[in-house]
């Protein structure tokens, strides 16, 4: 991997900062960390355009980490297929009609459009077990709502911007409501309490059992 591509900023005395170009920079880098791990190494956070690198400093400081970085392939070598996640979904999101004129689809066709899909969690952010699930149909693509509301259910799978997402538990959003599912996401009394970690795939299912 060639550094000279890389913005490495320091984070406090534990951790570096990658910038990259996008999203798809950012997945290579974390799955070549995942699968060519540095001495020191604690833990590789990804988000949209950065990555955010963890590691003991009794073992290795941040010039060495960075350096290490040179070390890694451009690409990921062959892996066992990434875990997949079903997720059933009720489509009776009050914005799915809104969906539907937005994108010039029968809300039956946003249905089969998003439910099709194989998403990946690229990321995850905003509330605890937020999964940022990249994959959505291009046709589905929106900006988010001009009005956010201040209270989202838990469960709600939405949509915004190239993702796809599910509300772990109630809270503001501003994403479109598709529909909502019992699937708990997120919940402290499990290891990992988080059900969609990066890497994971997903596919969200037509009905509820």
């Amino acid at each position: 991997m060639r550094t000279s591509e890389l913005h490495v900023l320091p984070c406090g005395d534990h951790a570096i900062l990658v910038e990259l170009a996008g999203l798809e920079d950012v997945l290579a880098l974390n799955a070549a960390l995942r699968d060519h791990e540095p001495a020191g190494l604690v833990d590789v956070v990804p988000a949209a355009e950065t990555l955010l690198i963890m590691f003991d400093p009794g073992v290795t400081s941040a010039e060495r980490l960075t350096a290490d970085l040179a070390h890694l392939p451009d690409e990921r070598p062959d892996a066992d297929e990434p875990p997949l996640v079903e997720i059933p979904v009720g489509y009776d999101g009050p914005d799915l009609d809104a969906v539907a004129a937005a994108t010039g689809l029968s809300a039956a066709e946003v249905v089969r459009r998003h439910s099709g899909a194989t998403y990946t969690v690229a990321f995850t952010g905003f509330a605890p077990g937020f999964a940022y699930l990249t994959g959505l149909d291009p046709q589905l693509v929106l900006p988010r709502r001009d009005d956010p509301r201040t209270r989202v259910p838990a469960g709600s799978v939405a949509i915004a911007d190239r993702y796809s997402g599910v509300y772990p538990r109630s809270g503001p959003g501003g994403w479109h409501l598709l529909g909502h599912t019992d699937a708990v996401l997120w919940d402290l009394d499990r290891t990992p309490p988080a059900a969609l970690l990066p890497g994971t795939r997903v596919r969200f299912t037509d009905g509820r059992p």
